[in-house]
């Protein structure tokens, strides 16, 4: 707990629920301006670097000016935004620079076993970096009966629910390890919740694509039968990259050697990747640019609503992991999962403070320490905001950055893909909505 959130704890930090505004006002743009009108849409890709550096801006200001200490959080919350867009950028763009090819055309055994190994995949690469890579050798190998469920359970399973387990899995999750989750902590106590979750997805894929694939024509059903996969892959050179991306994750965090490393990665990735390899993927910097932009704004915006909660968190009443767990998922299906997550981590830990005083009085001034005491005293907590955030990103378009990614991607290859109320009413409420819910039952 910094030195400014043990002042809200203590009473002696007010901040004032008006600067809360910009907080809330930058995620409601990111969450309704994809969805309105091609004019409007258009007003807010030009404009939307303008929005959050003036929002976050004005936040900045009022600290520098009017908090103690407030030059120091508005630096620490730079040097943690620093972090994480080093992190998903050089993931993003050494990604990018694979190209799989998959022949053949997909089965319905072939097509759960393609998602299996990408929701694993998913927690070395992270969401992102998953979904560039497989949603078009995704396209590619289900070309001859693509449907709309095919996009949707891609999202599920790997746009969100299949990167729960490390901290480069999902964005969230890394702000976690930010402030002291250990690398392998999920790994260790939300390996089975994780297992349900993408289990019960795959078998309920399965079954609805045995029945896509058995109304295929007979003589396309028996070619599918008969050919057999090839996997190739371009940019083989990437894998080194990606290597020294993860391994930079355990560097030290002083001196700035871990985002060095991500970055230099990032840099060869582009130097060494040939040019075909970006062409056949379509890479563009659009995606980053617009993570980067954005989340310049979330961070700084976002230090209102931290010591806001550290203050007045009790007040919500939120005490049980499984309010956790519907609270921080209800949130991350329409906003962006990793503001959610950090907002309910400190408010876990405002819980946890409230049971265990004499325990966190001694590490007012250690964040990470702060952190490592709530998983030891509440570490339920941390793993129903944690699988909240993550699970529930996949309930509408807007909950995790991939998911609109994949969807365009999809709908520039010519797939049909479902609207937004469609894919909620017809996908997520009654066909992932339940799984969450039996994931909640047995491990929450």
């Amino acid at each position: 707990m910094s030195p400014l959130l043990h002042l809200a704890v203590a009473g002696a930090l007010d901040i004032p629920p008006a600067m809360l505004a910009p907080f809330a006002l930058l995620l409601l743009l990111i969450a309704t301006m994809p969805l309105t009108p091609a004019k409007v849409k258009h007003l807010w890709e030009h404009y939307y670097p303008h929005v959050a550096v003036l929002l976050g801006g004005l936040v900045a200001a009022y600290y520098w000016r009017q908090v103690p200490d407030g030059a120091g959080t508005v630096g620490h919350a730079l040097h943690e935004y620093f972090s994480f867009i080093c992190l998903i950028g050089s993931l993003f763009v050494v990604a990018g620079g694979i190209h799989l090819k998959v022949k053949g055309e997909g089965t319905p055994l072939a097509n759960v076993v393609f998602l299996a190994v990408a929701a694993v995949l998913t927690n070395v690469i992270g969401t992102t970096g998953a979904s560039m890579l497989f949603i078009r050798p995704w396209i590619r190998v289900n070309k001859y009966r693509i449907s709309a469920f095919h996009i949707v359970f891609f999202i599920f399973i790997v746009a969100n629910c299949g990167g729960a387990l490390t901290p480069i899995g999902d964005p969230p999750l890394f702000l976690g390890y930010l402030r002291g989750v250990p690398f392998f902590w999920l790994v260790e106590h939300a390996l089975l919740p994780w297992a349900l979750c993408v289990g019960l997805l795959l078998g309920l894929f399965y079954l609805y694509d045995r029945r896509s694939f058995a109304r295929v024509a007979a003589p396309v059903r028996q070619h599918a039968l008969a050919e057999h996969e090839t996997w190739r892959f371009d940019g083989a050179v990437n894998v080194l990259f990606l290597a020294a991306v993860v391994g930079a994750v355990f560097l030290p965090a002083g001196y700035f050697l871990r985002e060095a490393v991500m970055l230099a990665a990032a840099v060869a990735s582009w130097k060494f990747t040939p040019r075909g390899v970006h062409e056949e993927n379509h890479f563009t910097f659009a995606p980053i640019k617009e993570v980067s932009w954005l989340f310049l704004g979330i961070f700084l915006t976002m230090m209102p609503a931290l010591d806001y909660l550290a203050q007045h968190g009790r007040e919500f009443g939120l005490t049980q992991p499984r309010q956790y767990y519907y609270a921080a998922g209800g949130l991350s299906a329409v906003l962006d999962n990793a503001p959610t997550y950090v907002n309910f981590l400190k408010l876990a830990e405002v819980t946890a403070a409230a049971e265990h005083p004499t325990h966190f009085e001694e590490l007012a001034h250690d964040e990470v320490a702060a952190v490592r005491m709530l998983l030891a005293t509440k570490p339920g907590l941390v793993i129903a905001v944690s699988l909240g955030a993550v699970f529930f990103g996949a309930l509408t378009y807007i909950g995790n950055g991939p998911n609109f990614m994949v969807k365009s991607i999809a709908e520039s290859a010519g797939v049909k893909v479902p609207t937004f109320f469609g894919y909620l009413l017809k996908y997520s409420l009654p066909l992932l909505l339940p799984i969450l819910v039996l994931v909640q039952l047995f491990f929450v």
